[in-house]
């Protein structure tokens, strides 16, 4: 089964069998099934303005998926963390989410499930590998899944019908928007603590 005909089957099933197939969907993706997770959450918005789908449900249902994928990778760093720095620990992806989790925790974590999602598996890896609390692990995971899922779903929701141009546009320009917003977050903490000294002074 090729990859274009495995998301049509899911697409079919999110339609007929409703929000548990996206449940379904985004777990086996965040295992690494080759399934866009993007293109579900933008159809599954489209399907609720639609009345296909409830909203609630479906955003129930998809948060539980991807949790459920991501603690598993989490576990998987944690009970393999040797075998896991052997194995991948030379990777460039790898190592960058070392050094991002290593320095911003569960900032990194949340902002790796929406924004630099390429970095959420091996931050998952990573998290679990650094004895960092699992309870800490999922409020961040699921605050930034959640994000996610409402601000992807959102926009599914808002083109309707036309959800392919969505995610077109978020294919093309969402780590240039995530770039814009972390160095817009910076020039903001920035300026504010450099208020903040003014006034001490």
């Amino acid at each position: 089964m090729t990859d274009s005909h495995l998301i049509e089957v899911f697409l079919s099933g999110l339609t007929t069998f409703g929000p548990s197939v996206l449940g379904l969907a985004l777990l086996l993706g965040t295992l690494g099934m080759p399934l866009p997770a993007t293109l579900f959450m933008l159809a599954a918005g489209a399907f609720v303005r639609q009345g296909l789908l409830d909203w609630g449900s479906a955003a129930g249902l998809g948060l539980l998926g991807v949790v459920l994928g991501d603690s598993a990778g989490f576990a998987l760093g944690r009970f393999a963390k040797d075998w896991g720095q052997r194995t991948v620990g030379r990777l460039m992806a790898w190592q960058k989410a070392q050094e991002s989790f290593e320095r911003w925790g569960g900032l990194a974590i949340y902002v790796t499930r929406f924004l630099f999602t390429p970095l959420s598996t091996p931050v998952n890896l990573a998290a679990g590998g650094s004895d960092y609390p699992f309870w800490r692990f999922l409020a961040f995971n699921m605050a930034g899944s959640l994000t996610r899922i409402l601000l992807v779903g959102g926009l599914g929701y808002l083109f309707g019908s036309q959800w392919g141009l969505a995610n077109e546009f978020i294919s093309r320009y969402m780590v240039l928007m995530g770039v814009a917003l972390v160095l817009g977050a910076g020039v903001y903490f920035v300026m504010r603590r450099y208020r903040l000294t003014i006034r001490m002074a």
